[in-house]
């Protein structure tokens, strides 16, 4: 988050403009990034290639400023992650910034609550989802896919029917480079693990402020509290590998992966 309020986007490949790799490759490639990055890189530091990150910067400039600009007229100022935080995703959640348009940076809506991307799309497609929602797509994180797996159905659905800057997306699941519309992912903890968007019900207004990195579900906190206190986990079963994750994989500020961490009482056990 640090890096991303210093660091400018220079690219324009897609999402964050219309140019492909292609293009990239065309306006001078990766060379031609780290020559227009320079002031931002440690240039001592040795790559595969026998060279310097200097050497390598030091050989290339864009050739075509539509694809790849410099960070003196940046596509966008700053970088395109916010980490946010708030009583929906205390441990953090993340936000690509640079698919959302100025006017929604702040924005408040009803939660339109729903337990798979699938679920989630068919509202979408079939029109129940309407502008100024926020669509909550809930037990898609580590534990709850199993897998975190990418929310792309239904954000490309809404940017599909026009609506990418009239509706939020609220998930523990996962998105990537490749996302657009509006979207915050990664909440944690999931709602496998009884995380608040495990409570979240349809109606529930829920606010963002991405200047302010916050996002919160707007209802106090004994109302949160009493929700919880009744929830319990969704009956699902797994078996196999997937099984073994869905019951030990951390949260997703902490790397998402299978807990291998063992406890002193085990290290003793272990060695006695």
């Amino acid at each position: 988050d640090k890096l991303s309020e210093t660091i400018p986007v220079i690219s324009r490949v897609i999402p964050t403009g219309k140019a492909t790799v292609i293009d990239l490759y065309n306006a001078g490639g990766v060379p031609a990034v780290l020559g227009e990055m320079r002031d931002f890189l440690h240039r001592e530091c040795l790559t595969v290639s026998g060279h310097t990150i200097g050497e390598i910067a030091a050989l290339r400039r864009s050739s075509d400023h539509d694809t790849l600009t410099t960070v003196d007229a940046p596509v966008f100022k700053n970088g395109g992650i916010a980490v946010m935080k708030g009583n929906i995703t205390p441990n953090g959640a993340i936000c690509r910034t640079t698919t959302i348009s100025e006017k929604i940076r702040r924005f408040a809506g009803p939660a339109r609550v729903f337990n798979s991307d699938e679920e989630a799309h068919h509202a979408v497609v079939t029109g129940d989802i309407k502008s100024g929602d926020v669509v909550v797509i809930r037990y898609e994180g580590p534990r709850g896919a199993p897998g975190m797996r990418e929310m792309m159905m239904t954000t490309d659905a809404l940017v599909g029917i026009g609506m990418g800057q009239e509706v939020f997306v609220l998930t523990d699941g996962r998105f990537s480079g490749f996302t657009e519309g509006a979207a915050i992912g990664h909440i944690s903890p999931e709602a496998a693990v009884g995380g608040v968007i495990a409570v979240v019900e349809d109606g529930d207004i829920i606010k963002i402020d991405i200047p302010g990195r916050t996002v919160n579900l707007d209802l106090p906190e004994e109302v949160i509290a009493a929700r919880l206190a009744k929830w319990k986990l969704p009956l699902k079963r797994e078996r196999g590998i997937l099984g073994i994750y869905a019951k030990s994989a951390l949260q997703a500020h902490l790397g998402a992966m299978i807990d291998d961490r063992v406890t002193e009482e085990e290290q003793v056990r272990r060695e006695f």
